[in-house]
């Protein structure tokens, strides 16, 4: 018996991206997952420690090389911006990218199995930092939604009278709404309003040439966690994301 070849039969195999690409991940069921494991709400800085450790396990063991990685919540951004791994085919890419992280993740916390679900966003160079921009925006909008659910929660409502009570309204109402019950928006960490980023960052690293019997002086790049970044629409944002951005510098 001929045994068949049936490797054109695998759908998406011929499908490729060229850098600049988003790889973007995003935790299955993860509101159940906290809430099975008693996690704070409505941001546990455990787990979001462990996010930011799975990001930088994949910076650091996963073979390829990302140029950064924007984190809020339960999501992950990894910019490529270089020659991409498997010749940039989708399959591949997503599928290791999703299953480090997950690993990854599962591990740090001590977990019964964590999924991840990844997509590949092609992107124009000029279009990253636009990107970037929209992703915090999203955490910001998350940040807010978050504070709210929970702060009616905490009053006695339901999940369901919770979410129907926040239907509709503005994020400047829930601003308001979470500061007429105690809570200041404004004064929250950092990471919680902004996100966090992963990206390399350069430095100089002083020795002693033994031959010559010299100082001498050798550029070094350090893996850096960002827990305190600016507003990504600000001059000081846009600043920073052209100084890390390898398109922009």
């Amino acid at each position: 018996m001929k045994v068949a070849d049936f490797r054109n039969h695998e759908v998406y195999s011929d499908l490729r991206v060229v850098p600049p690409i988003i790889i973007r991940v995003d935790g299955r069921n993860f509101k159940n997952l906290l809430h099975k494991h008693e996690f704070e709400k409505p941001f546990d800085h455990r787990f979001a420690s462990a996010v930011v450790d799975s990001a930088e396990s994949f910076f650091r063991e996963g073979g390829v090389h990302p140029s950064i990685a924007y984190i809020f919540s339960d999501e992950i951004n990894i910019l490529f911006t270089d020659a991409l791994p498997f010749t940039g085919r989708v399959e591949k890419l997503v599928s290791v990218v999703s299953s480090h992280i997950a690993s990854a993740l599962t591990s740090s916390l001590g977990l019964c199995p964590i999924a991840f679900d990844g997509r590949v966003i092609p992107l124009h160079p000029e279009q990253v930092i636009e990107y970037l921009v929209w992703r915090q925006t999203e955490a910001w909008r998350n940040c807010v939604n978050s504070y709210g659910y929970y702060m009616l929660r905490r009053t006695g409502l339901s999940g369901d009278c919770a979410a129907s009570r926040l239907l509709g309204l503005s994020l400047p109402d829930i601003h308001e709404l979470c500061f007429q019950n105690g809570i200041n928006l404004d004064s929250v960490p950092a990471w919680q309003r902004r996100g966090v980023m992963i990206y390399r960052a350069g430095y100089e690293k002083r020795g002693y040439d033994p031959i010559r019997k010299v100082e001498v002086v050798a550029n070094r790049t350090k893996l850096v966690s960002d827990w305190d970044l600016p507003i990504f629409a600000s001059d000081a944002g846009i600043e920073m994301l052209r100084e890390i951005v390898p398109e922009n510098r």
